[in-house]
């Protein structure tokens, strides 16, 4: 427990990123200059937290590095960081705008190879090797369009209409919902 405790930990304070195609778990993008798109504004994965929100104000005073994984105390702060995480406030003045913002995507509704629903979360690994990001980073977002051969964690640009609007995909509880208007590939030039 205290190991998992550790990773979210960091996951949440963000960890460095490395080259595309070779993400590790806990990985986020690496930011990169973009052509500006005609009414949606870009907005950072810290833009849907209020500023005021410390996601780990209730740990302050437990020493996570002195618990074993089989103390009892390290499974307690586990549940308890689990439905802070899941009541996180979100930033309500982001709602009803329209933003561009890149993640990694988990699929949730398929037909056949289409999508049609997904969550994006702003790190690698979210969802499927480690516990859920707090509910105020993840986004349930309606495709326009089902997508063909999107696959489990690949990295995409996602423009389209945020709203507040929480709720559980199974895969995690979200605070937002986006109604996306384009979807894209996240691509990353190699430096030599």
């Amino acid at each position: 427990m205290r190991h998992i405790l550790l990773c979210l930990i960091g996951l949440l304070l963000g960890a460095p990123a490395l080259h595309a195609q070779d993400y590790r778990v806990g990985e986020r993008l690496k930011p990169i200059a973009k052509p500006a798109h005609a009414g949606y504004r870009e907005v950072k994965w810290e833009d849907l937290q209020p500023k005021d929100w410390d996601p780990m104000a209730g740990f302050k005073n437990l020493n996570l590095g002195r618990l074993k994984d089989s103390d009892p105390r390290a499974q307690e702060a586990l549940e308890k960081m689990r439905a802070a995480w899941d009541a996180a406030p979100v930033e309500p003045s982001l709602d009803g705008k329209k933003i561009r913002i890149p993640g990694f995507i988990v699929p949730l509704e398929r037909k056949g190879d289409l999508v049609a629903e997904l969550l994006l979360v702003p790190y690698f690994g979210a969802c499927i090797h480690t516990p859920p990001p707090p509910a105020n980073q993840a986004i349930h977002v309606i495709l326009a369009q089902p997508v063909a051969k999107l696959r489990m964690m690949d990295a995409f640009w996602i423009n389209g209409t945020l709203k507040v609007a929480r709720g559980d995909s199974g895969m995690g509880v979200y605070g937002y919902r986006l109604k996306a208007d384009t979807i894209e590939p996240y691509q990353f030039k190699r430096e030599p």
